[in-house]
């Protein structure tokens, strides 16, 4: 090939390449959690990733960035692309209790995201040894006040969901129990399972095998509506207490700016998922999980109400970030 046309020909193929490159990356969709790789975050994540990759026909990688209060994997998101590459899968402590345990974070969490859907809502159960004197809320109350500071309950930290829950209900029943923090939920039902300790707040799909082996005993449960896992067991709101909130959630958001169009269609792709039999038992229901579509629209509004309540919770337990 002559000189001229061979150069002409090496710089339309480096063109190529360059555009083939530059096609496979856009290609690529990240979801960021921010959190440890095996959690059922991360879990739900990659069977999401798995499943969305076959619509896509694209990669889809899961890219975990735990630590810092979810701080660093969230601002990374929300200085990525805006045009539904990257897609962060992250919980209520991210957007409804992060902001204000937080005198400054680095994001502003409504400005900075567009929330797609919520996806699971998570009920957390108050348990205690099957010895304890109380079997509901009404007695651990009446008991709580006939030995004031005798009680105390175990949480995962300061500003945690079990904390924020422990002390919404003394406020609001008026009792004095003691919290006592530990380095992870596991530990805190431990030290119940131990008699160290005699409350705690565990999840519906890993407490409810030491619950159906009489190794623990659930008082009630947080969210709107009892687990179809657990049906026996009365919420907080049943129980005269609403303000009461042991739930933590999962969601989906995208960097703001964001086309609608690309919004449109990660929603409808997601909720199709939703919309499969084996997807929602097996990954879903019998992980204790309850599975919740919302649209973007009503996701943020939730999150608006959500984060304002877990706002008086803070306030109420004096909760500090650590």
């Amino acid at each position: 090939m002559p000189p001229i046309r061979m150069k002409r020909f090496a710089g339309v193929l480096a063109a190529g390449l360059a555009f083939a490159a530059s096609t496979a990356i856009a290609q690529t969709t990240r979801i960021i959690v921010p959190y440890p790789v095996g959690g059922g975050i991360d879990v739900l994540g990659r069977v999401l990733g798995e499943r969305l990759q076959k619509v896509w026909n694209q990669s889809i990688v899961v890219e975990n960035q735990p630590g810092g209060s979810t701080i660093p994997a969230t601002d990374r998101a929300a200085k990525s692309a805006r045009d539904g590459t990257t897609i962060l899968l992250t919980t209520d402590s991210t957007f409804s209790i992060n902001p204000h345990l937080f005198a400054k974070l680095p994001y502003d969490p409504e400005r900075d995201f567009i929330p797609v859907t919520l996806v699971v809502l998570l009920q957390q159960l108050l348990v205690a040894q099957p010895s304890f004197a109380a079997n509901n809320v009404a007695e651990l109350v009446a008991l709580a006040k006939a030995k004031p500071g005798a009680l105390n309950y175990g949480s995962y930290g300061s500003g945690s969901q079990p904390h924020l829950a422990g002390e919404m209900l003394k406020s609001r029943a008026g009792i004095d129990i003691a919290h006592i923090p530990y380095k992870g939920l596991p530990l805190a039902v431990a030290a119940v399972l131990g008699g160290e300790i005699q409350l705690t707040f565990a999840g519906v799909a890993s407490s409810r095998p030491q619950i159906s082996g009489g190794k623990l005993k659930a008082l009630a449960i947080g969210g709107p509506a009892r687990s179809p896992l657990l049906p026996n067991v009365p919420t907080f709101r049943e129980q005269g207490f609403p303000e009461v909130e042991t739930h933590a959630w999962f969601g989906l958001f995208v960097p703001a700016g964001t086309p609608v169009e690309v919004v449109q269609r990660i929603h409808r792709d997601v909720a199709a998922q939703f919309d499969d039999a084996a997807f929602r038992e097996r990954e879903v229901v019998q992980k204790g999980y309850d599975l919740v579509l919302s649209t973007p629209e009503a996701f943020a509004a939730y999150i608006r109400a959500d984060s304002a309540n877990r706002a008086r919770a803070v306030k109420v337990s004096g909760a500090k970030a650590e």
